[in-house]
């Protein structure tokens, strides 16, 4: 099995310092890369004289993916709009993890995170809402964002993440004049990157386990074979996602349409992760003066659902603290483990939401 640990991501960001910050194409979908030759662990123990390492593959920490190296830079997540006017959006597919979660009124918003793929650019960019510490903080890296209410960019920081904010005048930032506001903010992610400040110098720490290749991960092992799950945001957000054995990734549909990206691009996912959270009313208040909920996430915990691979297992997660990342156990106690490639994360309110497997 494939685990990221504290010495190859130390290892493995002190050899890729010297690397120029590059990046790929929106749209496009993170693809497993060719098995490095030698691993870092292997190399280390070489040049100290000593007998070679066991093979420890170098793998991108947000995905599980093998790769020759892993690039020096922080993950950077985006509030990405998800109402019907925000459709279709840029870049979706290009992130390691998504996180989808009911915002007021019912509509849901993203928490996209990259950091093995960097597309161009990302839109639409929105607000920050009151969960989204707990979603970023165990990243240690930055969070882009439009602007917001004060409580909720004072609680983001707090937890040490660093944020970029058009309301503040950061760069990155422009309008799509093909779209209406405020559903047309294009960020532009190559100059998010270069905004990375001092304590932005390595790579996020994993936020999962993974098995060492496809089909090794715990749904499609110890996991009974599903089509599909019907997933019940609230009463305007129904998410489906579908097997496709072809592309051996789950394809995302809003309700009965299919979820596209601007470039046509079917949304697609190699992991969906359905967590059941607790949801309660803030005291803040939109602009329209609904209230603004919020997903307890830290110090919480529940039931949930992995999907990999044409595979579905239970799961149990929890959340110990604001900065500490999920952790999911399946049956029997053991931790879970999802397959190499992209994880989108569905946040299901407890006793309003609901998935069913088909």
């Amino acid at each position: 099995m494939t685990r990221w640990t504290t010495a190859v991501r130390a290892t493995g960001a002190a050899m890729a310092t010297a690397l120029v910050l590059t990046g790929c194409s929106a749209g496009s979908p993170a693809e497993a890369l060719p098995t490095p030759t030698a691993t870092v662990a292997a190399q280390v123990q070489g040049d100290r004289g000593g007998p070679p390492a066991p093979d420890v593959p170098v793998v991108w920490p947000l995905t599980g993916v093998r790769t020759d190296v892993v690039k020096a830079r922080p993950a950077v997540s985006v509030k990405i709009e998800n109402a019907t006017a925000a459709r279709p959006q840029r870049g979706l597919n290009a992130a390691d993890i998504v996180w989808e979660e009911v915002v007021e009124g019912g509509i849901t918003r993203f928490v996209a995170t990259y950091h093995s793929n960097i597309p161009d650019v990302v839109e639409p960019v929105r607000s920050v809402r009151p969960m989204d510490p707990a979603i970023v903080a165990p990243l240690d890296g930055i969070l882009v964002f439009s602007g917001g209410q004060g409580p909720f960019i004072a609680a983001t920081q707090r937890v040490g993440t660093q944020t970029i904010i058009m309301d503040d005048g950061d760069p990155g930032f422009r309008r799509d004049l093909a779209r209406e506001a405020p559903h047309n903010v294009i960020g532009t992610m190559s100059t998010f990157v270069q905004q990375a400040d001092a304590e932005r110098t390595s790579p996020p720490p994993a936020q999962f386990e993974y098995g060492s290749r496809l089909g090794q991960g715990s749904a499609p092992q110890s996991g009974r074979s599903v089509r599909s799950v019907d997933v019940r945001l609230s009463s305007l957000q129904r998410t489906v996602w579908t097997w496709d054995q072809d592309s051996k990734r789950y394809l995302r549909s809003e309700g009965t349409a299919p979820s596209l990206s601007a470039n046509g691009l079917r949304h697609a996912a190699r992991n969906v992760l359905v967590l059941s959270t607790e949801v309660f009313n803030t005291k803040w208040h939109d602009p329209a003066g609904a209230p603004v909920p919020e997903h307890r996430l830290a110090r919480s915990g529940g039931k949930g659902t992995l999907l990999s691979m044409g595979h579905a297992i239970s799961v149990r997660w929890s959340k110990k603290s604001l900065k500490a990342p999920i952790v999911l156990k399946v049956p029997g106690g053991r931790t879970a483990e999802l397959d190499p490639g992209n994880t989108w994360i569905e946040l299901v309110p407890r006793g309003k939401g609901s998935w069913k497997l088909g």
